[in-house]
């Protein structure tokens, strides 16, 4: 019988400071003034947000389309894992519509269980499970704070989370290399209890990667594992702006999946019109048609360009892979596919109402001829 192989359980390695990163990201408009938020922020509170910038890296480097908006907010205290902790809470608003609401849980002086016992405590109490989460109540209040700057403001918000568990200090400086001999952070990118198969854990430690000998980044479909000594957030922000894309392209991909049901009927219903009607059918819903791709690709260009990567090689890598990791190229994909279809519905129905129209020239001029011929007649 094939025996367990046994993992550290790193209960000797102490969290001397750090934090879990609670994100919830939501879809409230088409698109967000930026310029005109941060006035509304200025005059509101006396100082406004402030845009966001990579703090390690070079504005060469990487280039934001348009910089997100982060807004600071009142903090709240959470009853986790048997202790009342002081929460740091922000909002990110993105121009393409996106908003991040992310609350900071302190790690301080924990042994790694410690570490993961907490992570699953922050999990279950804001995670997508949990049931008394006070997001709903905070992105009304920050969309209420926002409305005069939201470009059709959403009724359904779409949703996405995410968990980050960031490291910037351990009770004595480890190497990557050691603190991976020292600890086991399966149970934590997991959350699962039971003991995983060798292959199920290979899958977590998949997307590993390192820049210096001592930090660490670890990334799953919903959580991320983060070492940064330095104190940086360069990679929490890439991965949060990951997150904003994705949430975008889920909203275009079911807002185009409701659409082509309801494109087709349209179009059957304009087939059976008859004479001038069915050409004012057919150009009708082409121009609306032609609206919607217009509209649908200026945001999905917004979204694509949100962040660009060029000459941080670490950050490229950790970006694209959270990319791939998220599914945001298939769903673009499929986004691009169902454009496709609008575009082409749209130049046929162009093409039939034109033709549509020709008919009605053509039997007009005939009549014409006819009426002109008959005159002449009665005339002679």
């Amino acid at each position: 019988m094939m025996q367990p192989i046994p993992h550290p359980a790193g209960n000797d390695v102490v969290v001397r400071a750090g934090s879990i990163v609670v994100q919830r990201l939501f879809d409230i408009a088409y698109a967000t003034d930026l310029a005109r938020l941060e006035v509304l922020c200025m005059s509101a509170a006396g100082s406004g947000g402030s845009r966001a910038r990579l703090a390690a890296t070079p504005d060469k480097a990487v280039t934001f389309g348009n910089p997100p908006l982060l807004l600071p907010l009142p903090g709240l205290q959470l009853e986790l894992d048997g202790e009342t902790l002081d929460c740091a809470v922000r909002a990110n608003f993105y121009d393409f519509g996106a908003l991040a609401i992310a609350i900071d849980v302190p790690v301080r002086a924990r042994p790694w269980p410690a570490l993961v016992a907490l992570s699953r405590a922050a999990d279950r109490a804001l995670g997508p499970a949990a049931t008394q989460a006070p997001w709903a109540e905070l992105c009304e209040q920050v969309v209420q704070r926002a409305l005069p700057a939201l470009t059709r403001p959403a009724r359904e918000r779409l949703q996405e989370d995410y968990l980050l568990i960031v490291v910037r200090e351990f009770d004595t400086p480890l190497s990557t290399r050691e603190l991976l001999a020292r600890i086991d952070p399966v149970p934590l990118l997991s959350g699962e209890d039971r003991e995983l198969s060798e292959s199920a854990r290979a899958e977590v430690l998949r997307q590993q990667y390192s820049y210096y000998a001592d930090d660490l980044v670890l990334l799953t479909w919903d959580r991320a594992f983060i070492v940064e000594p330095r104190g940086e957030s360069d990679v929490a922000d890439v991965l949060e702006v990951a997150n904003a894309q994705l949430l975008e392209l889920r909203y275009y991909d079911e807002l185009l999946d409701a659409e082509l049901p309801q494109m087709y009927d349209e179009v059957e219903k304009a087939r059976h019109a008859r004479g001038l009607l069915a050409a004012r059918h057919f150009a009708h819903l082409a121009r609306r048609l032609h609206t919607q791709v217009a509209e649908v690709t200026e945001l999905t260009e917004k979204i694509d360009n949100a962040l660009q990567v060029t000459e941080d090689v670490y950050l490229a890598r950790v970006y694209s892979a959270a990319l791939t990791l998220f599914r945001v190229p298939t769903v673009a994909a499929a986004v691009d596919r169902k454009l496709a279809i609008v575009r082409d519905t749209y130049t046929a129905l162009y093409e039939e109402a034109s033709a549509r129209r020709a008919e009605l020239l053509e039997v007009a001029i005939v009549v014409l001829i006819l009426i002109e011929i008959v005159l002449g007649l009665l005339k002679w």
